[in-house]
């Protein structure tokens, strides 16, 4: 278990996606959590946000919206303008709020949820794959910027997650859906959403202050196949 006892760390989007299991296993760390549950943050939001929040050791940044199935020939300007604005806008705008009173305490932990769909081709997720993928970027880019201010800033790429999002319950009943399991990921099942927010944990513990703009694939296997 991550020790985060005096970690006070926001997470972003607290009731979607990964957010719920994130913020329960924070607090089983001893961390105290603060919960946003905005579905974007807007170019005004950001600074309001991060100062609402007081003194954070650590951010989560959890931004998810479901993920569009459209062909990539019908990709409109509204789709693409919609993942963008929920996956990859808020992220600069939070880490510039953030960054500088991280600086003034002596560093802290930037963890981004992001998704193994930027790291291998998928069909009907143009969109999608694509947003998540300037995030992945993104993360690569700033953690080395900011890894001499002792702040580290790194990312989950996950697939095939338990979550609420992207795997309902009438998903996982069905019958085909284990199939393809079994067919396209290694690991032979979906990993459990606790085991990905205790990974989430001990990047936000001072155990992981060696790991600098990296990406993790958490998909049982599908994303290094």
């Amino acid at each position: 278990m991550a020790k985060l006892v005096g970690k006070r760390i926001l997470v972003t989007q607290a009731s979607d996606f990964m957010g719920p299991a994130i913020c329960q296993e924070l607090q089983i760390c001893g961390a105290e959590v603060v919960a946003d549950h905005r579905l974007a943050v807007g170019p005004q939001e950001a600074q309001s946000l991060i100062e609402a929040a007081g003194s954070l050791d650590a951010l989560v940044i959890n931004l998810a919206l479901p993920a569009p199935s459209t062909p990539v020939t019908q990709i409109d300007e509204v789709e693409w303008q919609q993942v963008f604005d929920t996956m990859v806008n808020p992220l600069p705008r939070l880490v510039r709020a953030v960054v500088p009173g991280m600086k003034a305490r002596g560093g802290g932990k930037i963890i981004v949820m992001g998704s193994a769909s930027a790291l291998r081709g998928m069909k009907r997720a143009a969109s999608y794959s694509a947003a998540r993928g300037a995030q992945l970027a993104y993360v690569q880019a700033a953690g080395v910027e900011l890894a001499s201010d002792n702040i580290q800033i790194n990312a989950v790429a996950q697939n095939f997650v338990d979550n609420p999002t992207y795997f309902p319950a009438e998903v996982q009943a069905n019958p085909r859906f284990h199939e393809r399991l079994k067919r396209e990921v290694p690991l032979g099942r979906l990993v459990k959403a606790e085991e990905d927010a205790q990974f989430v944990a001990y990047l936000c513990s001072d155990a992981a202050s060696c790991f600098v703009g990296q990406v993790f694939p958490m998909s049982g296997g599908w994303a290094v196949r």
